[in-house]
């Protein structure tokens, strides 16, 4: 019994250094190893107090050692605080320093502002009209047409604006001198026609030499009459040109070498022309027809038809109404004309009784009536309908024009003016095939109208002539 509680104090003393060499192993890796106690058997209980002996030193060592480690990391930290903290003093001390150096420099900095107002008196005043009338230059500049053929020149009136913005630096007697000189320059060649060579850009981009031909700071033209804008230092050829004349007109004074010429300018052009910007952007009269869409184009097919109707019935009316007129000269009726037909219903049958004449003449001119009035009706209802096909278009390219809004917003006024003008080109082509229809109306109905007079009143007379005929037998 014995024998077995010595064996089994023998396994817990093993386990026990089995688990304190594993953690001496953690603590300390670098140590080189040794016999660890599962490879070393107690064989009696003299053995296993020696192997608890030497495990305990081993720990008293490494304890030693990390206590060590421990006490000089503290050291280390303390020496590290002790140097930020005198680095902090020295940046605080530097920083007042710099503090007292910057109040010194405000107080030097305005004391010397003064002194130089002092010294400038009334000349401070000249330099801010000097600095106004500079930056009013190179504004102008930016735009005039004359910087394409002077190139650059808003460039030093930039420098010298920036020059004259701080308070340490003043304009020479030099640069005064230019200022005034660009500003004689440019009235001077405000009113002159100059030619010189310059880089033109194309609507598409492409870059090319051309001969121009610089009408003052109004406009520039190439050699073929092309009218340009200048922006951005570049000369660029108008991606649509004025119509009518004008191109001609350029052409003409781009060819020519002395006398005077006919040419458009624009009278915007020294602040960017804004107004040959407008006309060109203008639609024509096509643009504005195309702009009704399908039913502008139903309301011109409309049109077209009644003024050719009109034309028509005016022509046969015209020679329908000739052959009337012979035919009142004439004492033998002849069927080719209307009054021919009305008294050859009498011809025919002289002897009729006055009431029978009367019926049969009144069945005639209401015969020859409806061919005398053909059209008149087609061309009435042509008349009133226009303006409302017009309307109808109005109303479609509304709806439109409030969908695009809905969609995109109405942030821009010019594209809501835009698509409201083009609804309303229907209205005015509605109008203008109305009217004139309605004028044409009254010309047929007015010859119609007149050749049926007559046959009345031919046909009304041969009745009173009858009648009193036979009231005299």
């Amino acid at each position: 019994m014995k024998a077995q509680i010595v064996k089994a104090s023998a396994l817990v003393a093993v386990a026990t250094l089995a688990s304190w060499g594993a953690y001496a192993q953690d603590e300390a890796p670098a140590e080189p190893a040794g016999p660890t106690p599962q490879e070393v058997a107690a064989q009696n209980m003299d053995e296993l107090l020696g192997l608890v002996k030497q495990g305990q030193a081993r720990a008293s060592s490494e304890n030693e050692a990390r206590e060590k480690r421990f006490t000089q990391a503290k050291a280390n930290q303390a020496a590290e605080l002790k140097r930020a903290e005198q680095e902090r003093q020295n940046e605080e001390r530097r920083s007042a320093r710099l503090e007292k150096k910057f109040e010194d420099n405000e107080l030097l900095i305005a004391a010397k502002q003064e002194q130089l107002k002092e010294r400038l008196g009334t000349l401070s005043e000249l330099f801010g009209h000097l600095t106004a009338a500079t930056g009013d230059l190179a504004s102008q500049m930016d735009v005039s047409m004359v910087s394409a053929e002077y190139p650059g020149r808003e460039v030093f009136l930039k420098d010298l604006i920036a020059k004259m913005s701080g308070s340490d630096r003043l304009p020479s007697v030099a640069e005064i001198e230019r200022v005034w000189y660009e500003i004689l320059r440019e009235v001077k060649e405000q009113g002159t026609i100059s030619r010189f060579s310059a880089e033109v850009a194309t609507p598409s981009g492409e870059l090319s030499q051309r001969d121009v031909v610089r009408v003052g700071a109004f406009n520039v033209i190439d050699t073929d009459g092309n009218y340009l804008s200048f922006s951005n230092n570049q000369l660029t050829e108008l991606p649509r040109q004025p119509g009518g004349a004008f191109g001609s007109q350029g052409a003409d004074l781009a060819g020519a070498s002395a006398g005077l010429h006919q040419f458009g300018i624009d009278p915007t052009g020294p602040t960017g022309g804004s107004f040959l910007a407008a006309i060109i952007d203008s639609p024509t009269l096509a643009e504005r027809w195309h702009q009704g869409g399908y039913v502008g184009y139903a309301i011109t097919a409309v049109g077209a038809f009644a003024f050719l109707l009109a034309i028509f019935r005016v022509v046969v009316l015209t020679t329908v109404g000739a052959k009337v007129s012979a035919q009142l000269k004439s004492s033998k009726a002849n069927p080719n004309n209307p009054l021919g037909r009305v008294l050859k219903i009498h011809e025919d049958a002289p002897n009729m009784d006055p009431e029978t004449l009367e019926l049969k003449m009144a069945e005639g001119v209401l015969r020859e009536t409806p061919r005398l009035e053909a059209g008149l009706t087609l061309l009435k209802i042509i008349a009133a309908v226009a303006p409302l096909m017009g309307l109808l278009g109005t109303v479609t390219g509304m709806i439109i024009t409030f969908q695009a809004i809905t969609i995109f917003g109405a942030g821009d006024p010019k594209a809501m003016a835009g698509g409201i003008s083009s609804a309303l080109v229907t209205t005015v082509l509605g109008l203008l095939v109305a009217i004139p229809t309605v004028l044409l109306h009254t010309i047929v109905n007015g010859r119609a109208q007149r050749i049926i007079h007559v046959l009345n009143e031919q046909a009304t007379g041969i009745v009173a002539e009858h009648a009193e005929r036979e009231h005299k037998r």
